[in-house]
Protein backbone atom coordinates (compact mmCIF):
# COMPACT_ATOMS: atom_id res chain seq x y z
CA UNK A 1 0.00 0.00 0.00
CA UNK A 2 2.87 2.35 0.83
CA UNK A 3 4.45 1.67 -2.60
CA UNK A 4 1.21 2.62 -4.33
CA UNK A 5 1.06 5.94 -2.48
CA UNK A 6 4.66 6.76 -3.45
CA UNK A 7 3.92 6.04 -7.11
CA UNK A 8 0.78 8.15 -6.89
CA UNK A 9 2.76 11.04 -5.43
CA UNK A 10 5.41 10.77 -8.15
CA UNK A 11 2.77 10.73 -10.91
CA UNK A 12 0.88 13.62 -9.31
CA UNK A 13 4.10 15.61 -9.01
CA UNK A 14 4.99 14.96 -12.64
CA UNK A 15 1.51 16.03 -13.77
CA UNK A 16 1.75 19.19 -11.67
CA UNK A 17 5.13 20.12 -13.12
CA UNK A 18 3.88 19.36 -16.62
CA UNK A 19 0.81 21.53 -16.19
CA UNK A 20 2.91 24.39 -14.79
CA UNK A 21 5.18 24.19 -17.81
CA UNK A 22 2.21 24.06 -20.17
CA UNK A 23 0.46 26.96 -18.46
CA UNK A 24 3.58 29.11 -18.71
CA UNK A 25 3.78 28.24 -22.41
CA UNK A 26 0.14 29.23 -22.88
CA UNK A 27 0.69 32.46 -20.93
CA UNK A 28 3.66 33.35 -23.12
CA UNK A 29 1.55 32.75 -26.20
CA UNK A 30 -1.25 34.94 -24.86
CA UNK A 31 1.25 37.65 -23.93
CA UNK A 32 2.55 37.55 -27.51
CA UNK A 33 -1.00 37.97 -28.82
CA UNK A 34 -1.68 40.87 -26.45
CA UNK A 35 1.56 42.61 -27.50
CA UNK A 36 0.61 41.90 -31.08
CA UNK A 37 2.62 41.41 -34.19
CA UNK A 38 3.92 44.84 -35.26
CA UNK A 39 3.21 43.95 -38.89
CA UNK A 40 -0.47 43.46 -37.99
CA UNK A 41 -0.68 47.06 -36.84
CA UNK A 42 0.25 48.40 -40.28
CA UNK A 43 -2.99 48.84 -42.20
CA UNK A 44 -5.09 51.65 -43.59
CA UNK A 45 -3.86 54.28 -46.02
CA UNK A 46 -0.43 53.31 -47.34
CA UNK A 47 1.94 55.49 -49.35
CA UNK A 48 4.71 53.76 -51.30
CA UNK A 49 7.96 55.78 -51.08
CA UNK A 50 11.60 55.48 -52.12
CA UNK A 51 12.93 57.18 -48.97
CA UNK A 52 11.60 58.50 -45.66
CA UNK A 53 9.73 55.26 -45.03
CA UNK A 54 8.14 54.14 -41.76
CA UNK A 55 8.68 50.47 -42.66
CA UNK A 56 10.77 48.45 -45.09
CA UNK A 57 8.58 45.69 -46.52
CA UNK A 58 9.41 42.63 -48.56
CA UNK A 59 6.80 40.91 -50.76
CA UNK A 60 6.93 37.10 -50.50
CA UNK A 61 4.92 34.08 -51.65
CA UNK A 62 5.33 32.20 -48.36
CA UNK A 63 6.74 32.82 -44.88
CA UNK A 64 4.88 36.11 -44.53
CA UNK A 65 4.31 38.02 -41.28
CA UNK A 66 0.95 39.30 -42.49
CA UNK A 67 -1.35 38.72 -45.47
CA UNK A 68 -2.62 41.94 -47.02
CA UNK A 69 -5.38 42.75 -49.46
CA UNK A 70 -5.34 45.94 -51.51
CA UNK A 71 -8.74 47.65 -51.21
CA UNK A 72 -10.47 50.77 -52.50
CA UNK A 73 -12.43 51.23 -49.26
CA UNK A 74 -12.79 49.56 -45.86
CA UNK A 75 -9.10 49.89 -45.06
CA UNK A 76 -9.82 50.26 -41.34
CA UNK A 77 -9.32 46.53 -40.71
CA UNK A 78 -6.09 44.61 -40.16
CA UNK A 79 -4.63 43.27 -43.36
CA UNK A 80 -6.41 45.78 -45.62
CA UNK A 81 -4.27 48.40 -47.35
CA UNK A 82 -5.41 51.29 -49.54
CA UNK A 83 -2.70 52.92 -51.65
CA UNK A 84 -2.76 56.72 -51.48
CA UNK A 85 -0.55 59.60 -52.63
CA UNK A 86 -1.22 61.80 -49.57
CA UNK A 87 -2.96 61.59 -46.19
CA UNK A 88 -1.25 58.28 -45.46
CA UNK A 89 -1.29 56.38 -42.18
CA UNK A 90 2.01 54.65 -43.00
CA UNK A 91 4.82 55.04 -45.55
CA UNK A 92 6.45 51.86 -46.81
CA UNK A 93 9.40 51.14 -49.04
CA UNK A 94 9.61 47.88 -51.02
CA UNK A 95 12.90 46.10 -50.35
CA UNK A 96 14.52 42.78 -51.26
CA UNK A 97 16.42 42.42 -47.97
CA UNK A 98 16.71 44.18 -44.61
CA UNK A 99 12.93 44.25 -44.23
CA UNK A 100 11.02 45.14 -41.07
CA UNK A 101 8.42 42.55 -42.03
CA UNK A 102 7.23 40.39 -44.94
CA UNK A 103 3.83 40.47 -46.61
CA UNK A 104 1.92 38.21 -48.94
CA UNK A 105 -0.65 39.89 -51.17
CA UNK A 106 -3.94 37.94 -51.21
CA UNK A 107 -7.47 38.29 -52.57
CA UNK A 108 -9.05 36.89 -49.39
CA UNK A 109 -7.96 35.69 -45.96
CA UNK A 110 -6.06 38.87 -45.14
CA UNK A 111 -4.74 39.61 -41.67
CA UNK A 112 -2.38 37.94 -39.22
Amino acid sequence: MKLLNTKTLVVAGALTLGSIGLSSFISSDNEMESKGNPACEVYGKIKIVDYGEDYKVKKVDYGEDVKIKWVDYGEDNKGKWKEVDYGEDHKIKWVDYGEDFKIKIVDYGEGC
